[in-house]
């Protein structure tokens, strides 16, 4: 069965014993709860967040329940040009381990294990989700019957990584702290949990942007504290190797121009989106854009190398995407169109090739010549 098509499994009431979750929370602390706690809770609270319980989430349209669609739903080209960049650092790295970080649905682990084959001994998952753990077994089981024995899951970092880390759409998915600027000073905004519901509510902080700029009145705006600890408990544990993530983010000069007055806290559910993340609790997914300047800062100060930023579209063509594509022998099959279309919106500028970029890493070998940051590298943006 398709991930898509699995049927939904979902808690009776989630909303309502959520509610009754966030006000045990929130007891200690007269009722209100930092954003980033919130967020935490609604999407990975053991059998009810959204990321903890039986609902499909990826797949290409509302049909068959799922709320979003990523890059590997897509095509498998996409999984089959990012193994290009892993087999280049796998070889450099001398260990043939993959770990790879909030793996979804399996798909991006099946392409990789089939295009890997045998330069990867042992492919690693780090996934707090028992649920969606249990459907990558059966994907990968189904998929790469030969290869799946190599899969080993971990619901917590390793001691020690040498090898190759990747993370789509990962980074986006940690909880973010809210700023809310009233147009004289700074607040916390966080949530106040009632019987009847949440609601917003600002405390003083001495929380701030990373940037200094002309705020407009009503200004709200996220921080990154967690993503930016994953990426120096990486630091900590990657002793040999090298990392890619990614995900829908902009610089710090972008992230925080004064334009972007609303912020980027996203909700998707049945393939729309919304800013309402206070409605409709563990039923819909909840992502704010990357800051790929601190995550870049975060990782260099904890002393790893940046070895490449830029596109999502830049890192395909240059790992070989269009390569991948089947030969058009004059007949426009449907899977060539299919392949086609998949292509274009991976890589266009208007769609997920400029939106989403990629960041690389390195500590302990030489990756200054990382085929995936070739041409359109974007490091000096940084």
């Amino acid at each position: 069965m398709r991930e898509h098509e699995e049927p939904v499994s979902v808690p009776a009431d989630l909303p309502t014993a959520l509610l009754h979750r966030l006000l045990q929370e929130a007891a200690p602390t007269d009722g209100w709860l930092p954003f980033d706690r919130f967020m935490a809770i609604v999407l990975y609270e053991p059998g009810l967040g959204y990321y903890a319980h039986g609902s499909p989430k990826f797949g290409p349209g509302p049909a068959g329940g799922s709320d979003f669609v990523t890059a590997p739903e897509l095509t498998p080209l996409f999984g089959r040009a990012l193994a290009r960049q892993v087999a280049q650092a796998l070889e450099r790295s001398g260990a043939p381990e993959v770990w790879e970080f909030g793996a979804g649905s399996g798909a991006l682990a099946s392409q990789l294990l089939a295009s890997l084959g045998q330069r990867c001994a042992a492919y690693h998952i780090v996934d707090l989700s028992g649920s969606l753990r249990e459907r990558q077994r059966e994907r990968l089981a189904r998929e790469v019957p030969a290869l799946a024995a190599r899969v080993h899951w971990h619901d917590r970092w390793p001691e020690a990584i040498e090898g190759v880390v990747v993370g789509n759409e990962v980074l986006d998915a940690m909880p973010v702290q809210l700023l809310h600027w009233d147009g004289h000073e700074w607040f916390e905004r966080g949530v106040r949990v009632t019987p009847l519901g949440p609601r917003w509510a600002d405390r003083p902080t001495a929380l701030r942007p990373p940037v200094e700029a002309a705020w407009p009145p009503g200004t709200v705006t996220e921080i990154h504290p967690q993503a930016e600890a994953f990426v120096r408990t990486l630091a900590e544990r990657l002793r040999r190797g090298a990392a890619f993530f990614l995900d829908y983010g902009f610089p710090e000069h972008e992230y925080y121009h004064p334009q972007r007055s609303g912020g980027t806290l996203m909700c998707h559910r049945a393939h729309r989106s919304d800013t309402d993340p206070l409605s409709d609790l563990g039923l819909k997914d909840l992502t704010a854009h990357v800051n790929f300047t601190g995550i870049a800062l975060a990782g260099q100060d904890a002393g790893l190398d940046v070895i490449g930023y830029t596109s999502q579209g830049h890192f395909l063509l240059n790992c070989g995407l269009l390569e991948l594509l089947p030969p058009d022998d004059g007949t426009a099959t449907a899977e060539r169109l299919r392949d086609v279309a998949a292509v274009q919106k991976l890589v266009g500028e208007h769609e997920m090739g400029e939106l989403f970029k990629v960041i690389g890493f390195a500590r302990g070998i030489a990756l200054d010549d990382a085929l995936g940051f070739a041409y359109g590298d974007r490091t000096h943006t940084l």
